[in-house]
């Protein structure tokens, strides 16, 4: 493969204003009237993401208030809310941190700090209140034992490489979902790259692409429990989760290396259930509302994860193997990354 090491302005907008005019036409959820009493409509929050579920019924059953889960990805949620300026739907958005830049340039997002979030760590919320992060995730292996036939569980990015693990694994589209972009960052890093540098990533997806990898927009945690992607690069809470309904699966940090992924909400501009949006942003940040995010093995931002829950994840040599990057950098560049990633790999 040969790799330009930058997209061209024009390539990178040229993608962009595609991807946004294809993820622009997904439907709002169901109930999403504007202005309608007793609603909170959240963009991003699959009931089957970590404990995005439970989140959101725990604070229907505190407030009365119906929230309603939406599948969206993080590009899809970002391209909802931009078509939507003029007359928005969406009170709360959710999304990997690498979009908020893009969410802030945008101006779809008003400030507002919920109650409880000062006590984020500064490199993880907007200085103005536009966004803050609300839980952290670990980009590892999902792997389904069942459907491996015979081969062993994979240890590492390399592993995936091998004829055996041919057609196996998937990962999450990276020029939409913040998982995929940040699976995407994780083996780059892993293999030597950094974000002035994407060779190393984008030879290996080139590679995995070749082993017969695949790639969905949505959340694919189902298709792992029903081994049809017997292994998913995705965050480490989906896995955990899967685990607990049963499914024979072990999560993996990856030998060579991983990142940490903050996840970040945010209050919609003109949201036309703004009170409400509030009262959500606020349980979020809550001891009940971080509980709830926690028990799905999502890392909460205040406080530490409850030791019933840390004893049933792997141990911390483990996730020592995650690093962290300068996040706003790595959303300043994830166009250019689209680019490349669209011309050197694209399914």
């Amino acid at each position: 493969m040969s790799h330009r090491r930058a997209a061209t302005a024009g390539t990178a907008a040229a993608l962009a204003a595609l991807t946004l005019a294809a993820c622009g036409n997904v439907e709002p959820p169901a109930g999403a009237a504007a202005g309608e009493n007793g609603i909170v409509i959240t963009y991003n929050s699959p009931t089957e993401w970590g404990n995005y579920g439970a989140v959101l019924d725990a604070f229907t059953e505190r407030t009365g208030i119906e929230a309603p889960n939406d599948p969206k990805n993080s590009g899809q949620a970002l391209a909802a809310l931009q078509a939507e300026k003029g007359a928005p739907v969406a009170d709360v958005a959710y999304t990997g941190i690498a979009f908020a830049g893009q969410l802030t340039d945008a101006g779809v997002l008003q400030d507002y700090v919920p109650e409880g979030a000062e006590q984020v760590p500064d490199d993880l919320r907007d200085p103005d209140g536009a966004w803050t992060a609300v839980h952290t995730g670990t980009i590892a292996f999902i792997v389904n034992e069942d459907h491996l036939d015979g081969a062993p569980v994979p240890q590492g990015w390399a592993d995936l490489l091998d004829p055996a693990y041919e057609g196996k694994v998937g990962y999450l589209d990276p020029t939409q979902a913040a998982v995929g972009y940040s699976a995407a960052t994780a083996v780059n890093l892993a293999l030597g790259g950094d974000l002035d540098d994407w060779g190393p990533g984008l030879d290996y997806l080139g590679d995995l692409k070749d082993n017969g990898a695949s790639t969905a927009a949505q959340t694919a945690t189902a298709k792992v429990a029903q081994g049809e992607i017997p292994i998913l690069i995705d965050t480490d809470f989906n896995g955990y989760r899967l685990r607990d309904e049963g499914a024979d699966v072990s999560v993996v940090i990856p030998r060579e290396g991983s990142l940490q992924i903050p996840y970040i909400v945010g209050l919609v501009e003109g949201a036309p259930n703004a009170d409400n949006g509030r009262r959500l942003l606020d349980f979020y940040f809550s001891e009940e509302g971080q509980g709830l995010f926690a028990a799905g093995y999502m890392r909460p931002v205040v406080g530490e994860m409850p030791d019933e829950v840390a004893d049933k994840v792997l141990p911390p040599q483990d996730y020592e193997r995650a690093r962290t990057v300068d996040y706003a950098e790595q959303g300043q560049r994830q166009q250019e990354f689209i680019g490349l990633y669209q011309d050197e790999v694209g399914f």
